[in-house]
């Protein structure tokens, strides 16, 4: 008797333990409430933005360029310190190398920041730790305290579909590239050298075939000239597939059925095959450069530098390579018929540059300090600096200084003053102030000219539920790589694109998990529509 007493005893106790860690496991997904005093602290509207200084520490990532300037001393930050009351302790400044391991560790290891910016948190650790209460969730905060960010989301709903969550919640603040900036968005873009066209007595190529043309009559006049490279078979294609009607939402693997109301998987339809006999045709007639799949940057810059290439798709050769004999190229029309330039990215080109964490003193506080950077103004001071210290206006137009602009290593000069060079940080970017190649006057002209061919609706990201972001980052990441890899496969003509080839490689994908995968797809898809 006394034995089961002490047995019913100890089941209680148990049951009594299991109950608490269950009751503990939510708590830990349960987020602080706001404290009251720190909210009372943080003004409604302009500056300073609290009324008693605060501190907050904060965890970034720097490039190369920029990796030997201390950020607790960047004049930028300073100026900022001064408008807003609030001092910026920058605890941690890693190098993007050290950026996944390090971010990792302050995340799993007990020392929080109160933010993290610009480090790239991907869309799946913003889900999994947003739910574990590690970074706070910011739908209210942004309501009632960053307004500049919620008119643009208001203004682009696309922007807000890729933020938010499949529980409803938002856990960043993105950098976002200005809808009308569409230079920004292009990146590299196609070029052709007009020498060739005037040697050729040839038009500017306006389809696939003329294209063609163009390349194997570079070949046939000068055996030392490459018709075309770059620096990656990647560039090559984004321009080229809108050609045969493929990526129409600017998406990589999926895009809208053109034959139904679902979703496509590009890289197992009729059109991808096409556009691969398309690619390889030119690789094995020796018109695309032969080591393009493995070319160093050096190699190719140096290349470029000395007139080697007929044809790339680059940045603006005048300012990457010294060259102004090439003249930008609008999208090809193929050969049934289509003409678009899907190489375009959302406005909305990374949801994870800027996280609260649950260690953060004043969230509130937080929020509208980035908050600026959404404004005319806080681009101008993220991407210009200060007047007269880093910039001039100049009738409207705002430049650097002579200091900076007549720099040997004009990069380096300019992370002495902003923080933005090789970052992409948190914030809006606009041609106004934004003074990369893509802001040249060849490129926003090449903008120009691909401007009609942009589909009207490119998708941000989408978001995915926690068991299909486990599928996702297992078998959808082992689709996607073996769908690169046979890509780069089929070009090069180490594996058969007849249709044994092509049925072999189709059924591979089919086995390895498609139908699951387009699966998840269709419901993030329907998710993001509504």
């Amino acid at each position: 008797m006394k034995m089961n007493k002490l047995l019913v005893t100890f089941m209680l106790l148990a049951l009594i333990g299991l109950l608490a860690a269950c009751g503990g496991d939510d708590d830990a997904g349960k987020q602080k409430e706001l404290d009251q005093e720190a909210l009372d602290n943080v003004n409604d509207s302009g500056f300073p933005i609290v009324k008693e200084e605060m501190t907050l520490k904060m965890f970034t990532a720097k490039s190369d360029v920029n990796a030997p300037i201390d950020w607790n001393e960047l004049p930028v930050w300073n100026e900022y310190e001064e408008m807003t009351n609030i001092d910026l302790d920058w605890v941690e400044q890693v190098t993007m190398d050290s950026l996944a391991e390090k971010r990792n560790l302050a995340i799993g290891g007990g020392g929080l920041p109160d933010a993290f910016f610009a480090s790239t948190l991907s869309n799946s650790d913003l889900f999994k730790y947003g739910e574990q209460g590690i970074f706070v969730r910011l739908n209210d905060l942004i309501d009632d305290y960053a307004p500049n960010l919620k008119a643009i989301m208001e203004n682009d709903p696309n922007i807000e579909k890729g933020m938010t969550f499949p529980d409803g919640n938002i856990y960043s603040m993105p950098g976002i590239r200005d809808s009308d900036f569409l230079s920004v968005r292009i990146g590299a873009r196609p070029w052709i050298a007009q020498s060739w066209l005037d040697k050729l007595d040839m038009d500017m190529p306006e389809t696939t075939d003329e294209f063609y043309d163009f390349l194997t009559a570079v070949k046939a006049a000068d055996e030392d000239v490459i018709p075309y490279s770059g620096v990656n078979m990647n560039n090559l294609i984004s321009w080229l597939r809108g050609s045969f009607g493929l990526n129409n939402t600017g998406a990589d693997n999926i895009d809208k059925d053109p034959n139904g109301d679902g979703l496509r998987f590009i890289p197992t339809s009729d059109e991808y095959r096409e556009m691969l006999e398309y690619v390889r045709k030119l690789y094995e007639e020796e018109l695309i450069e032969q080591n393009i799949f493995s070319i160093e940057w050096g190699q190719y810059m140096a290349n470029a530098g000395e007139g080697k290439y007929a044809s790339t798709v680059f940045y603006d050769p005048s300012l990457t390579f010294g060259s102004d004999d090439f003249v930008s190229v609008s999208a090809l029309k193929g050969p049934n018929g289509d003409q678009l330039y899907t190489g375009v990215l959302p406005p909305l080109f990374n949801n994870g540059q800027f996280v609260v964490t649950s260690e953060n003193p004043n969230p509130a506080a937080t929020v509208r300090w980035m908050d600026h950077f959404y404004s005319d103004e806080g681009a101008r001071l993220m991407y210009m600096g200060i007047e007269g210290e880093s910039y001039i206006e100049d009738n409207g137009e705002y430049k650097y200084v002579d200091e900076i602009e007549n720099a040997e290593h004009r990069e380096q000069k300019m992370s002495e003053y902003v923080p933005w060079v090789g970052v992409n940080p948190p914030g809006l970017v606009t041609s106004d102030y934004f003074s990369g190649s893509e802001a040249s006057e060849a490129s926003v002209e090449a903008a120009e000219k691909i401007k009609p061919y942009v589909p009207n609706e490119i998708w941000s990201k989408f978001t995915y539920t926690k068991d299909e972001n486990k599928f996702m980052n297992s078998t959808g990441t082992d689709i996607e790589k073996y769908v690169g890899e046979m890509r780069d496969k089929f070009i090069s003509g180490s594996e058969s694109l007849d249709d044994a080839g092509w049925e072999n490689y189709v059924k591979t994908i089919e086995n390895m998990g498609l139908e699951e995968y387009m699966n998840v797809q269709t419901e993030a898809y329907e998710r993001y529509s509504n």
